[in-house]
């Protein structure tokens, strides 16, 4: 194979005859503007600003899971769904109560699905939104969702072939995705899966991931490992140490290791993968979501715990003060006051509510703060990762 490297002055050189010929075709292209925008047409079927779906099928997984069928509704405009990879959601508007709120699944359908999502909610105890979506949600139930989001997937240039997914509770989502991306779509992938459960009524689509396993047994091991087991249990017990790792999984030498789970999850494995040695790019954490118990973080400053502050928000040409409690971030807040403010991964991930602060001062965990350098320094935060411990104005942007 021949490599061809330029150096500076022949670059400069090759684009110096670059606008001559730019010019040329220019002159040579018709007048007539163009009728189809091919370009604006596939990125408005990757990335939709909206997508309307309706609720076409209600399954039980467990007594406290339930699996969702979206399709799209194209009396309201929506013909066909975005494409998505597996391990990404999407995210769901909806209205509970008279307050408008978004929340983010993930997509438990495979990829090759193409005429339907899936996301599956477990219901939590206090949830503001599962216990709506229990009560209401059902077949002909209309939802508006994003487009696909979220980085929490297989890269190729990035990602090794060999993948150890380490999951617990409904963090076995989009590990159910990309099981079914390599059964049915036939991705070239070797996925080993540790499932840590609580007690094995918990096992989320139990069945299905134990046929695809013995199907394809070269690409697709599955091991439930159980904390809290009754006399009928026969497999793994405890919780994923890194000993349960090393036994059921070996080596970790040449995987990518993908985590998803609760917030009590991540902080056990960030300790137990340490035996490892692993490089931090050969670790995939999945958004962690908002935090329920932000006050208990060492860095939160004790004398703002329990406390209610004034937040100050310019949003659409209004200013509005509201309570913020410091225990919830400014985009609960904001949600309770049925400002409808953005947002998307609702982890401080994506980016999408991104915000000014005008004066305040906010408490950010620190393994949840993806705001750019700059953003840090120049006064700008993510409100779904964002908590008062004092007085806070903020500008946020409309939705765009």
């Amino acid at each position: 194979m021949k490599v061809k490297v330029k150096g500076s002055i022949r670059d400069l050189l090759a684009f110096k005859g670059l606008v001559p010929k730019r010019r040329k075709r220019i002159l040579k292209s018709p007048d007539t503007p163009l009728v189809a925008d091919a370009v604006g047409e596939l990125s408005r079927v990757l990335h939709p600003r909206v997508q309307h779906l309706v609720i076409t099928g209600v399954k039980n997984e467990t007594p406290s899971a339930k699996t969702f069928r979206l399709e799209p509704h194209r009396q309201d405009g929506t013909t066909r769904l975005a494409p998505f990879r597996a391990g990404q959601y999407v995210s769901i508007r909806t209205e509970v109560g008279g307050v408008r709120i978004t929340r983010p699944y993930t997509i438990s359908s495979s990829p090759h699905e193409k005429d339907f999502y899936e996301i599956t909610l477990r219901r939590t105890e206090g949830g503001f939104l599962t216990g709506h979506a229990w009560e209401h949600w059902r077949e002909g139930t209309k939802l508006d969702a994003s487009g696909p989001e979220g980085t929490f997937f297989h890269e190729p240039l990035r990602d090794t072939p060999e993948i150890l997914g380490l999951a617990g509770g409904s963090g076995v989502t989009p590990f159910r995705s990309m099981i079914k991306d390599i059964a049915l779509g036939g991705a070239q992938l070797r996925l080993t899966l540790l499932y840590g459960i609580k007690c094995p009524d918990d096992i989320i689509f139990g069945h299905e991931l134990r046929e695809f396993a013995d199907r394809f047994p070269e690409k697709i091991r599955v091991h439930y490992v159980c904390s809290e087991p009754d006399s009928s249990w026969e497999g793994p017990t405890g919780f994923l140490s890194a000993a349960c790792i090393r036994d059921l999984a070996g080596d970790l030498a040449g995987k990518t290791v993908f985590v998803c789970g609760p917030p009590q999850m991540y902080r056990f494995l960030r300790e137990e993968l340490k035996a490892f040695n692993l490089r931090p790019k050969q670790i995939r954490w999945e958004a962690e979501g908002e935090a329920s118990d932000i006050e208990r973080h060492p860095g939160f400053p004790a004398d703002a715990v329990g406390k209610s502050f004034r937040l100050t928000v310019a949003m659409g040409g209004k200013t509005v003060e509201l309570p913020a409690l410091s225990g919830e971030s400014l985009l609960v807040a904001m949600e309770r006051a049925n400002l409808a403010p953005p947002s998307r991964c609702r982890s401080g991930e994506c980016g999408f509510c991104r915000s000014r602060i005008v004066s305040g001062e906010v408490f950010v965990r620190p393994e949840s703060d993806g705001r750019r350098a700059a953003d840090r320094m120049y006064g700008h935060i993510h409100p779904c990762s964002s908590y008062p411990v004092s007085d806070v104005e903020i500008a946020v942007p409309r939705d765009p």
